[in-house]
């Protein structure tokens, strides 16, 4: 009686029910190479945009790209974080101070090394002032540090 059956269902025993089913999942898509600007990839340089090479400044360049620069350098780029100019950021770095400092201070956003050292060298009193601010003891001399006071 189960031969009657699956005879009237068209199907018989030695056939298979269906074939497989074609997989219809979306597949996952290869990656895309992550362009960068310019401008992003010079702010994660810690590079002051103008002063790089022209090809650097109007094409996008990848994460790949970025990490090379990185890792090696070229001759252009060490001579750039060399001897500058430097972004806001460099600056305030270099000097030990806020970017709001700087500008409390009257300084440009944009400092070569020679220009940074030579306000190194000065050290005028805007700069000890806000050293001391962001790193109590660190721009007045022994002494004259807030809260403490002065030897004779």
């Amino acid at each position: 009686m189960t031969d009657s059956m699956s005879a009237s269902m068209g199907q018989s025993a030695a056939e298979p029910t269906e074939p497989p089913r074609e997989d219809r999942r979306q597949q996952p898509k290869p990656k895309k190479e992550q362009l960068l600007s310019p401008a992003t990839a010079a702010k994660k340089l810690e590079l002051y945009l103008p002063a790089t090479p022209h090809e650097f400044q109007q094409t996008p360049i990848s994460r790949t790209a970025l990490a090379e620069l990185q890792a090696n350098p070229p001759a252009w780029l060490v001579t750039l974080r060399r001897e500058g100019p430097h972004p806001r950021s460099v600056v305030s770095a270099r000097l030990g101070v806020s970017n709001s400092a700087l500008a409390r201070g009257g300084v440009s956003d944009v400092m070569t090394t020679a220009e940074i050292a030579a306000l190194l060298a000065e050290m005028p009193e805007w700069l000890v002032e806000e050293r001391e601010k962001r790193a109590p003891g660190s721009g007045r001399a022994p002494g004259t540090a807030v809260g403490e006071r002065p030897t004779a």
